[in-house]
């Protein structure tokens, strides 16, 4: 069964490299452009995982991974953040609300799929 993965970024251009990266490897990839319209998505669909940026208009990344550990649904499923934050204590901040894991902006489509596989399996 192909795993399905939500992306959500204020910049289309960072949406469109996840998309193309994961599409690439067989996920199957949805968009949101904010915290707000990513949990709208999530309330909908289910997602085997998703990745959020952290500073956002409308709903930042943060307040989106709180919201959707509410979610029994979202309870399980990896939320990795994708940022070009780096501070150690925005790290723990989001370890504390929920993220599975951190990547930091510019990423490297290998280090994407690196960890989609981990946390997904294969």
């Amino acid at each position: 069964m192909t795993k399905s993965i939500l992306s959500v970024d204020d910049s289309a251009s960072i949406r469109q490299m996840v998309k193309l990266t994961l599409a690439g490897a067989g996920y199957r990839t949805d968009e949101a452009a904010n915290g707000a319209e990513g949990l709208a998505k999530a309330r909908t669909a289910a997602f085997d995982m998703v990745v959020t940026d952290l500073n956002m208009p409308v709903m930042d990344g943060l307040t989106l991974i709180r919201e959707l550990r509410k979610l029994p649904a979202y309870r399980g499923v990896p939320i990795i953040f994708l940022t070009t934050e780096s501070d150690a204590g925005k790290k723990q901040e989001a370890k504390a609300a929920g993220a599975t894991g951190w990547i930091t902006k510019p990423f490297e489509q290998d280090q994407l799929l690196a960890v989609a596989k981990k946390v997904l399996g294969p």
